[in-house]
């Protein structure tokens, strides 16, 4: 670890205020001439001019292609159908490299049960002919003492060592990893037959299903009128509007049972219908739900009782609020002062965070999971959940549109997974999501915000949390009116990413309307500040500034340079080399192979993740190359080299580098690879968005 130079210049604020959107790489001969304090006020990297260079003819590589001579490249292909997508996969499985996982583990042919009816290949002298050859290194799981699951299809199967035995990997895998998702579970959410006693009477207890619901929903397309149309309304309008709507949300005593069950059936229409259970099979399930009490079958037996037998002139009782838990009961998590890692769509994969937790990370919150796909079971979303047994302080974090959909979520997290918190991402950017009503789409609907964050705090006891941005059209904030209201109904913190959402992820985020938020928030709301903290100097700058800042979540930063946590516990500028930096990349691909794998879909898995990541990393500049420190997030890079070939190769923002780099973990890459990075982290709304 080298020292800081000491002839180096330290960035101040004002450096940086004022400066112009990111944009095309500067000439690196024009920049030579420049004073470093000129590049700054341009927002341009002042590198020390004796490691500039000129710009190689094309920069930017964004897709690589293992077969450049390949000439059905640049034929359209056709779109497949699912039936000769899934004929195309069968096939697959039993080509010669798709070996059984039961033979592959016990090398024995009668191993598996299934016999000639498997779908996978049972021929090991016809994978053994095909196998390609093993890549240089250790089976990541020759380091735990422990017998390989993959067996013979591992990619380091040369370095197995034989007398532990297969299951004794699997134990060990799973007791490292937990949060998955139980055959049962899946099953019962595949045939929508998971009971949520605790979501839907606390749904009930909201008003959320009843006769009410419908005004609420109107008082909510009125205000998003304003908001989408001719944005007439001033947020003093928009919070009254508000507030008259909360203040007749109460439930009127008056109304008749007949009613209630009439408006309850016309807001389920979006749902699918179930048909009517018999008594025999009701009781049947009842026996098969492990997870039923004798108070939800008696909520269930009486809401029943009550359904069957009414009239007209009968009344609807009040809800009991006095069994909802109160905030200060819930179980708090304080946040103050302590490093917390962003939830990361792609990148922000399990083996990424156990990087991060080496490097000093204190909270760690896994990626973003649609409430949707969780609750139809999907493998994939339930992935996102899994977390291993060194994230000490770990949080999910999730995304839906409705009240009831959020609900259920949180109550089968918090039976089926060890989570700390429940993130609720209420300022996701991406189309998709906000389309759906969910994301920053919440941001122009404070009464689904309302409902959403009631009725996620009022089913479960676990901390229920926030992330929001400014706004969602730039230069219409709107979180400082909310932010008082936001403990009140139920959150024990938020995270403003000082950011609109149409800014997506340009220009510099908005720390001043951060502090403004934190200062108007009561002290039971925890506030945590987001957005391009990139230095130990960005992080005490924040703290010191507004004290009523809890913490500073890091997300990008952690992408470009993970030893950021190591930065700020230590109080540093780590001028790190570039051996150190790939024996982070080591560290990587071992946990990469471990989680997913170290077969041959396994090893790609890595690979792929492992590009994504170097798409960032790419972006870090080396403190002993710099001229002006910290680095900041808005600089452009001009051309330049390292200190030595492996750091001039980890600088390249070419993919055909970043795939040499993988090549160097990983080995080579299959014939036909290629890659394109997923995210654009600068781009900026669309003209149709506002």
């Amino acid at each position: 670890m080298d020292e800081t130079p000491k002839d180096t210049s330290v960035i101040r604020k004002s450096d940086t205020e004022g400066v112009p959107p990111s944009g095309p790489p500067p000439n690196s001969n024009k920049t030579a001439q420049q004073m470093p304090e000129q590049l700054v006020a341009r927002a341009i990297a002042p590198i020390k001019p004796e490691f500039l260079r000129p710009p190689p003819p094309s920069r930017t590589v964004t897709i690589f292609n293992a077969k450049a001579n390949q000439s059905q490249s640049t034929l359209v292909k056709e779109k497949k159908s699912k039936r000769q997508l899934k004929r195309e996969r069968r096939q697959e499985k039993k080509s010669a490299l798709n070996l059984c996982p039961e033979i592959a583990k016990t090398g024995d042919v009668n191993a598996c049960a299934y016999k000639d009816k498997c779908c996978f290949n049972h021929d090991i002298e016809g994978f053994m002919a095909q196998k390609p050859a093993d890549l240089e290194g250790e089976c990541p799981f020759v380091r735990l003492d422990t017998r390989c699951p993959y067996g013979l299809v591992c990619r380091f199967a040369g370095t197995h060592k034989d007398g532990a035995s297969a299951a004794t990997a699997d134990v060990l895998k799973k007791s490292s990893e937990v949060n998955g998702l139980s055959k049962d579970v899946q099953k019962l959410l595949w045939k929508n037959k998971m009971r949520f006693a605790k979501a839907d009477a606390a749904i009930k207890s909201l008003g959320l299903t009843g006769p009410n619901w419908k005004t609420k929903k109107l008082v909510e397309e009125e205000d998003e009128v304003f908001l989408d149309g001719s944005h007439a309304a001033g947020e003093t309008e928009l919070k009254k509007v508000a507030n008259e709507s909360v203040d007749g949300s109460e439930c009127p005593a008056t109304l008749s049972e007949a009613d209630n069950i009439e408006e309850a059936c016309a807001t389920d229409e979006h749902r699918p219908l179930k048909k009517a259970k018999s008594v025999v099979d009701e009781k049947c399930f009842d026996e098969a739900e492990n997870g039923a009490t004798d108070l939800e079958k008696d909520i269930e037996k009486n809401s029943t009782e009550t359904e069957s037998v009414h009239t007209a002139n009968d009344v609807p009782e009040e809800p009991d609020r006095s069994l909802n838990i109160h905030p200060r009961e819930k179980k708090l998590i304080d946040f103050r002062e302590k490093l917390y890692l962003a939830p990361l769509t792609t990148v922000g994969n399990l083996p990424f965070r156990r990087v991060c937790k080496i490097l000093g990370a204190d909270v760690t919150c896994g990626e973003m999971a649609m409430c949707t796909n969780l609750l139809q079971g999907q493998a994939s979303e339930w992935a996102l959940l899994r977390r291993h047994s060194s994230e000490n302080l770990f949080g999910v974090q999730i995304c839906g549109a409705y009240p009831d959909t959020v609900a259920r979520t949180v109550e089968l997290i918090d039976k089926e997974c060890t989570v700390d918190f429940i993130d609720i991402n209420m300022g996701c950017p991406i189309d998709i999501v906000v389309n759906k009503g969910a994301g920053s789409c919440l941001l122009s609907k404070p009464l689904r915000m309302k409902s959403i964050i009631q009725a996620a705090s009022s089913t479960v006891d676990k901390p229920i949390t926030v992330k929001v941005r400014t706004g969602f059209f730039e230069g219409k904030n709107r979180i400082d009116s909310l932010i008082t209201d936001i403990g009140s109904w139920g959150a024990t913190a938020v995270t403003i990413h000082g950011r609109s959402r149409q800014q997506r992820y340009s220009k510099l985020a908005d720390w001043n309307y951060i502090y403004q938020c934190a200062q108007k928030a009561p002290r039971s709301l925890q506030v945590l500040g987001n957005g391009d903290i990139f230095s130990y100097v960005d992080w005490n700058n924040h703290l010191s500034d507004c004290p009523e800042l809890s913490a500073c979540m890091i997300a990008r930063g952690a992408l470009i340079k993970p030893w950021l946590f190591t930065e700020i516990k230590e109080q540093r500028h780590w001028d790190i080399s570039s051996g150190e930096r790939l024996n982070i990349l080591k560290d990587y691909v071992r946990f990469g192979l471990e989680h997913w794998g170290s077969d041959r879909k396994g090893v790609e898995t890595t690979r792929r993740f492992l590009l994504e990541w170097l798409s960032y990393t790419c972006r870090y500049i080396p403190v002993g190359l710099l001229d002006v420190i910290p680095q900041r997030m808005n600089w452009r890079l001009p051309s330049y080299h390292g200190r030595d070939d492996l750091e001039t190769l980890m600088t390249s923002d070419s993919a055909a580098d970043w795939i040499r780099i993988s090549e160097m973990l990983l080995g080579k890459v299959p014939d036909g690879f290629t890659f394109a990075p997923k995210h654009k982290s600068n781009a900026y709304d669309r003209a149709e968005n506002g």
